[in-house]
């Protein structure tokens, strides 16, 4: 990883790629501290536990700053969410997802459906503000900045995301949740130590929990580098004198095909009703339940992941495509024939391979509250769910490098 990186750094094209994403990622982490017009943020205490704790770690501590990116790429991610799950039943939606123009078509329905959900969440704050008094001046036009300005912040970090995905390194929105989950890094490991000064948990606790965030970080890897290679054969073929293909490959079925998305999918999704109703006094009974039963939270949290994983995994790798292409290329897996013998193959390895990844995404899921209960460290949000999200990008971005560095070579031998 360092190799590729001190690599990276040596090639000019990539290494403006890498400070441009660098830069782009210091100018969201200075938007996190850019506080809405009209609060007064002395009002606001969100607190590290809980429901708000967890959404505030994907928001990168805006959320608990009351700033303008308080609302982060949530919405953005719950309407691709919802978008995704009706091209699945709209065969118009499903059509126009498949072509180059309608894909742009969709891009497009799901920055207008994020900029609607943004106005929701942002009135669902106001709301919640209202009542505590954090507003320093209440009417409509004071109203009407706070709601602008919630949204505006998510609408320039949906364009943060597709610059850096663009034209920096990595998908520029999972870095932006990325560098919000790495910022939180110093704060929790200074409420450790003062917890450590103030006798709240002992050394051998911190030790403890150190053990187990590498043992997670090294599953991580492991998980997410495993994978099954199915293999695939192409015959000879003779064409005049020459002799063509014969040659043996195969496909790769990731145990974890998701990544990290499951994890980002179910956080927003659970958030967005959960955010409602702890800012809406007539559904404030939602919000209280899930702060006195937070096993139940972690429960239905870990049921959607799994959703989700199996939902992702689908998307990302559908086995009638890869049949086709490799019925169309005269290729076949090894007992069994092409078409629907092979299709009916692939679906039941990927969901064996994808019930492994789910569980083990649900059980990173609800680590967070895991290690709550084992080491007694509260306040200290960057768990599994944290660890995955962080690695997973990493790996990401890293092989994304790679890749780029391969290009580069090719391009070297070419010229």
């Amino acid at each position: 990883m360092l190799d590729a990186l001190k690599n990276a750094v040596r090639i000019p094209d990539l290494r403006k790629k890498i400070l441009y994403t660098f830069g782009l990622l210091i100018v969201y982490r200075l938007g996190a501290y850019v506080p809405v017009p009209g609060i007064n943020p002395n009002a606001v205490a969100l607190g590290n536990e809980g429901v708000l704790g967890l959404l505030d770690l994907f928001t990168g501590g805006a959320l608990s700053n009351m700033s303008i990116f308080a609302l982060n790429v949530g919405p953005y991610i719950t309407a691709s969410i919802v978008l995704q799950l009706l091209a699945m039943v709209i065969p118009a939606l499903e059509e126009m997802s498949k072509e180059p123009d309608g894909q742009k078509k969709m891009a497009q329905y799901t920055r207008y459906g994020s900029v609607v959900l943004a106005v929701i969440q942002s009135m669902a704050l106001l709301a919640w503000l209202g009542n505590i008094g954090a507003i320093k001046n209440p009417g409509f036009f004071s109203g009407f900045t706070i709601v602008a300005a919630m949204t505006a912040g998510t609408t320039f970090l949906m364009w943060l995301g597709d610059k850096i995905t663009e034209l920096g390194i990595g998908n520029g929105i999972s870095l932006l949740i990325f560098a919000g989950i790495v910022s939180r890094v110093p704060a929790n490991l200074i409420n450790v130590v003062g917890l450590i000064g103030e006798g709240g948990i002992s050394l051998f606790t911190v030790i403890l929990f150190l053990l187990i965030a590498i043992a997670i970080i090294a599953v991580v890897v492991y998980i997410t580098e495993g994978q099954r290679r199915i293999p695939v054969q192409y015959p000879k073929k003779i064409v005049g004198r020459r002799v063509y293909g014969g040659q043996s490959t195969y496909i790769p079925l990731r145990v974890n095909q998701a990544g990290v998305m499951p994890i980002i999918f179910a956080s927003s999704v659970l958030g967005f009703p959960i955010t409602l109703a702890r800012f809406i006094p007539a559904l404030q009974g939602i919000s209280t339940f899930f702060d006195k039963y937070f096993w139940v939270y972690a429960l239905i949290y870990a049921v959607l992941v799994i959703i989700f994983t199996y939902f992702y995994s689908a998307v990302s790798f559908n086995t009638q495509d890869i049949t086709e292409n490799i019925k169309k290329y005269g290729g076949f897996i090894p007992g069994y024939r092409p078409g629907a013998p092979t299709a009916q193959y692939l679906d039941r390895v990927l969901g064996r391979i994808t019930f492994a990844g789910a569980i083990f995404l649900a059980g990173i899921a609800v680590m967070p509250f895991l290690l709550q209960g084992i080491t007694g460290i509260r306040g200290l949000d960057f768990g599994g769910t944290g660890l995955l999200i962080v690695v997973g990008v990493a790996l990401d971005t890293i092989k994304q490098i790679e890749a780029q560095l391969l290009m580069h070579q090719y391009e070297g031998f070419v010229k």
